[in-house]
């Protein structure tokens, strides 16, 4: 750089910096004079911008030309608010590609995969203008019953850890942060904003923050998020030994920590414990009360300047928006949320080989089920996305499908779940003229959401009711299930010969970009199925994989440990061994071979 071109920047530097002669501080394009803006700023402005300006917008100072910057959903795509919509509305967002759910990403077990998953993210909300995406969502999944199950990575904190990591470090790569969340144990959906996670600190450390101090420490992301549970009495957004003890003196933290949306009981002590930014905007009240704090003497305003502080640097980081974006591929998307959902397929059972079906064969298959046509692909509630575009299983059989293979299609049963004989009959007789029958089944939109718990795992009785007819006339059926968390066959045992473990809302329907697909799963069909077979794998041409699937377990058979001591408490505890272990206990566990004795022991946490 010539000594012109450096003196002319240190000129500009200081008309727009601290060497103003009219008082004022203003932040430059290109560097942020961080110290300056903190000195210039008063109280009331530094208490303000620590609530947001909006529901999905943190609070501007026009005065320094700070500016503010969108927060928005999407663990698994981008769920921006449409400008043009009338009211706040889930359903009003702007199109972006859906990709699986964490659920299903998390049984890809690759890394790789969730990297590129996460720079697709991470280019789309920087085209949008978003500063800060919040995902992943890397809570371990404690009951089988947790509404929101369908967003979370894994049930075990060494593989969320890894792949939560992944996913961050592609959404940063794009120059967007991403919002690990919900810190911490923030195990279910009912009396969420209440309830109080009993843990014990052992139990924290190895199975509950675990995951949380994998990405922090490997991945560095540039937010946290503070759940809206207690952990054992102390609100996790007000709660100094989780935010400032662990968070930032041990892990080595350096980020801003935002608040989930209305999650601060007490802004005071909210700031006091660690916490950077409260969202969303609560119209001045948080504000008037940290001003009101610090001239009471109650809390001293260097809190305030730490916070401030951490939300500049914040917004220092995100410069980088006001650069042209890339042009997003959204077809390219697509067809990446669609090889993600291929690879977070596992086949469960595969009896007689009847996978895979060949589209050349003269065969005619029975296509079975509303899923089939109509999808589903993810859960309700903040993470909703509205897709670009939505495969389904029907028309992509139909596309692949050569001359000699006739398919024949019956919705089987309503998406409303209405008890009706009359698809089930048409249902039955077009399996009893097929070779082979594939059942679409799964939990119905509104099972599964954030917001509330599940009460119970079943699925639908006429779902049951459908396979079983089906099953009397044709014994080769395949069952390919589409739900976000644990889904029950209710009646032992399932008459399904091959089960596709389209993790927890499958994929043929739920191909890529548009197509959303949260982690189809198949019905377990025997409840001594734990692992999948390579053999099995192969000859169904599905690549091979070296996993162990626990079979969750039935609450009503199998007793979840759910002791509540008190109203809206919920305790988590270990075995008396001295192994911590998670609160849901299962019956004679199989025993371990010995690769997996290694990777429990590298976990450092009981793997039953």
């Amino acid at each position: 750089m010539s000594n012109d071109t450096a003196e002319a920047r240190d000129r500009e530097r200081h008309r727009n910096g601290k060497d103003r002669t009219d008082g004022e501080v203003r932040t430059d394009d290109r560097v942020m004079d961080i110290p300056a803006l903190l000195a210039a700023l008063t109280l009331e402005e530094k208490a303000a911008l620590l609530s947001g300006g909006s529901s999905w917008e943190t609070a501007d100072v026009e005065r320094l030309g700070i500016p503010s910057i969108v927060l928005t959903d999407g663990p698994h795509g981008l769920r921006l608010q449409d400008p043009s919509a009338a009211h706040f509305d889930f359903e009003a967002g702007l199109p972006a590609t859906c990709f699986p759910t964490a659920a299903a990403l998390a049984s890809s077990w690759d890394t790789e995969l969730l990297t590129e998953v996460g720079q697709a993210l991470g280019a789309e909300s920087r085209a949008a203008g978003v500063a800060v995406l919040l995902g992943p969502g890397i809570n371990i999944k404690r009951s089988p019953l947790c509404g929101r199950n369908f967003e979370y990575l894994s049930e075990d904190p060494h593989l969320s850890g890894r792949l939560g990591a992944a996913l961050v470090r592609g959404v940063q790569s794009r120059g967007v942060g991403a919002s690990v969340k919900h810190f911490a144990a923030n195990n279910q959906e009912t009396d969420r904003m209440r309830v109080s996670a009993q843990v014990d600190e052992r139990t924290l450390r190895e199975i509950y923050l675990a995951a949380f101090e994998h990405v922090v420490t490997s991945a560095e992301p540039w937010t946290v998020m503070a759940a809206y549970n207690r952990i054992n009495g102390v609100h996790a957004a007000q709660n100094p030994w989780l935010l400032t003890e662990v968070l930032r003196e041990e892990w080595g933290f350096s980020g801003l920590v935002v608040s989930d949306w209305g999650a601060v009981a007490d802004p005071v002590a909210a700031v006091a414990a660690g916490l950077d930014l409260e969202m969303p905007s609560t119209n001045g009240a948080s504000a008037a009360r940290l001003v009101e704090a610090v001239k009471a003497a109650r809390l001293d305003e260097a809190v305030l300047d730490r916070a401030v502080l951490r939300l500049l640097q914040l917004l220092e980081r995100t410069k980088g928006l006001k650069e042209p974006a890339e042009h997003i591929d959204f077809d390219r998307h697509h067809a990446l949320a669609r090889r993600a959902a291929a690879e977070s397929a596992v086949l469960l059972k595969n009896e007689g080989a009847l996978l895979p079906l060949s589209p050349d064969a003269p065969t005619t298959v029975a296509v079975i089920g509303e899923f089939a046509r109509t999808p589903r692909f993810q859960g309700a509630g903040s993470s909703r996305v509205r897709p670009t575009r939505v495969d389904n299983a029907w028309e992509a059989l139909n596309a692949v499908a050569g001359e000699p293979l006739r398919l024949l299609f019956s919705p089987g049963f309503t998406l409303t779940g209405e008890e009706n004989g009359t698809p089930v009959s048409e249902a039955v007789e077009a399996a009893s003229a097929a070779d082979v029958s594939v059942l679409f089944l799964g939990l119905p939109e509104g099972e599964e959401s954030e917001g509330f718990n599940r009460t119970h795992i079943d699925l639908p009785e006429v779902q049951l009711g459908l396979l079983e007819a089906v099953a009397q006339v044709n014994p080769n059926v395949v069952v390919v299930l589409a739900n976000g968390g644990v889904g029950h066959a209710g009646r032992p045992p399932l008459r399904a010969r091959p089960v596709l473990h389209h993790l927890r809302l499958l994929r043929p329907a739920r191909r890529g970009g548009g197509t959303g697909r949260g982690r189809r799963r198949t019905a377990a069909p025997h409840p001594d199925q734990h692992r999948t077979d390579d053999r099995q794998g192969s000859r169904a041409g599905l690549r091979p994989r070296r996993r162990v699937l626990r079979r969750p377990p039935d609450p009503r058979t199998e007793g979840v440990h759910q002791g509540a001591t008190r109203a809206g408490a919920v305790r988590t505890g270990h075995l008396r061994t001295g192994r911590a272990r998670p609160v849901v206990l299962q019956p004679r566990p199989r025993p371990l071979d010995a690769g997996e004795r290694r990777l429990r022991d590298r976990r450092r946490c009981f793997f039953p």
